[in-house]
C-alpha cells in the first residue's frame, strides 16, 4: 500500500483481528507460555505494542527504535496489559497518521540500519503483527479456548464447499 490512506484503513483491520483474539486469553492464563524460553500470551500483547510504537512508529519518522521489551514491568496484569497495547497502538497509529504526503515512497532505517522504503516497512509491520496473532491462535487452541474464524469460515467449511479435483 502506497498512499497513506489506503494504509491506515488496512491497520485498522488487521488491529481489530488481532484485538478480538487477544480478549480471549483468560487471565490467569497471561503469563503462560507453551514452553520454557517462549512467549507467554502477555509477553506476545506487550511486544505487539511496544514494537509497533517504538521500533516502525519511530523508524518512519526518522528516529532509532526505543524498543522496551516486553517484560511484565511494562504492564502487569491483564487489563494494564490491555491498557498498554490499546495506548501505545493509539500512539503509533496517530505517528502513522502524521506521516508527511510522500514520506511512503522515502526511506527510512530499520534497526540494523538497513535502508528500506516506508511503505515496506510498514508492510512488514502487518505481517509481524499477522505473525504473532497466528502465535495467539495456536496458545489459545493448546489452552482449550475457542477461537474466532478469522475469514468467515474454517478449512473443513472450506474443503465442504470446495469443488472436487
Amino acid at each position: 500500500m502506497t498512499d497513506l490512506p489506503s494504509f491506515l484503513g488496512y491497520l485498522d483491520s488487521v488491529h481489530a483481528r488481532t484485538r478480538r483474539v487477544a480478549v480471549l486469553v483468560p487471565p490467569a492464563d497471561l503469563e503462560w507460555a507453551p514452553a520454557a524460553g517462549r512467549f507467554s500470551f502477555g509477553d506476545l500483547l506487550r511486544h505487539l505494542a511496544g514494537i509497533e510504537r517504538y521500533m516502525y512508529a519511530e523508524n518512519v519518522h526518522h528516529r532509532s527504535s526505543r524498543y522496551p521489551g516486553h517484560d511484565r514491568s511494562l504492564a502487569e496484569g491483564f487489563d494494564a496489559v490491555m491498557a498498554y497495547y490499546d495506548r501505545l497502538h493509539a500512539e503509533a497509529r496517530a505517528l502513522f497518521a502524521a506521516l508527511p504526503e510522500g514520506r511512503l515512497m522515502e526511506k527510512c532505517l530499520t534497526p540494523a540500519g538497513t535502508p528500506i522504503t516506508v511503505w515496506k516497512w510498514l508492510r512488514a509491520h502487518v505481517e509481524h503483527e499477522a505473525h504473532h496473532r497466528g502465535q495467539l491462535y495456536l496458545m489459545l487452541g493448546l489452552r482449550g479456548i475457542q477461537t474466532p474464524q478469522l475469514y468467515g469460515l474454517r478449512s473443513e467449511e472450506v474443503r465442504a464447499r470446495s469443488e472436487a479435483l
